[in-house]
């Protein structure tokens, strides 16, 4: 019987989200100090943005989201109109983690697309700075802590990766991990003409 009520007390720590791990974070509970966070793991603030700026068909909604790590305020209808991979994530999501080195070498051979990162339901917003720039991603990402994306774009699960051309306009969907750099590279070259 003491084992089974160690065991649930066990579980209950683990579902309750438990001590944090070695070598994990704690919370900052200012936006200074995630800014901070953000610039020791060398993430990029997000571009300014025309708060006004009107959706186009089939493009990216008018829904303003902050940056992560500074907290600017992003309009995604106002986003420079270039090619774009936007790509869903959070820092508890496993298959994030797997596809993770293939955006980041992504990045380094796609230099004519602008990389974005959506933080989606996520809500450690440190832990999400330290995986972010622990991967390698070193472009701007915006959170959408309560998935509020999810009503105007086809996200059923993370990870989802969105191609916007250079007009605003989604011209494709993947959803769930890349497998390989190749793939990722071969989507963008098919939705975007980017090589």
């Amino acid at each position: 019987m003491y084992r089974w009520i160690g065991a649930l007390a066990a579980l209950a720590l683990v579902a309750c989200g438990g001590p944090a791990a070695p070598g994990t974070p704690s919370a900052p509970s200012t936006p200074a100090d995630l800014a901070a966070l953000a610039e020791q793991f060398r993430l990029p603030d997000c571009p300014e943005t025309d708060a006004n700026a009107p959706a186009v068909d089939g493009g990216l909604p008018q829904t303003a989201l902050s940056c992560l790590g500074s907290g600017r305020t992003v309009n995604l209808a106002g986003l420079p109109r270039e090619p774009m991979i936007i790509n869903f994530w959070a820092q508890w999501c496993e298959p994030c983690r797997a596809e993770a080195g293939f955006l980041r070498e992504g990045l380094a051979e796609l230099d004519v697309v602008r990389f974005v990162g959506v933080n989606y339901n996520d809500p450690q917003p440190d832990w999400a700075i330290e995986f972010a720039g622990l991967a390698g991603w070193f472009y701007p990402h915006v959170v959408d802590q309560d998935k509020t994306l999810r009503a105007d774009l086809p996200i059923t699960g993370i990870p989802t990766t969105i191609f916007v051309d250079e007009n605003g306009v989604i011209r494709g969907t993947h959803p769930g991990p890349f497998e390989s750099t190749a793939q990722l590279k071969d989507l963008a070259a098919a939705y975007l003409g980017a090589e």
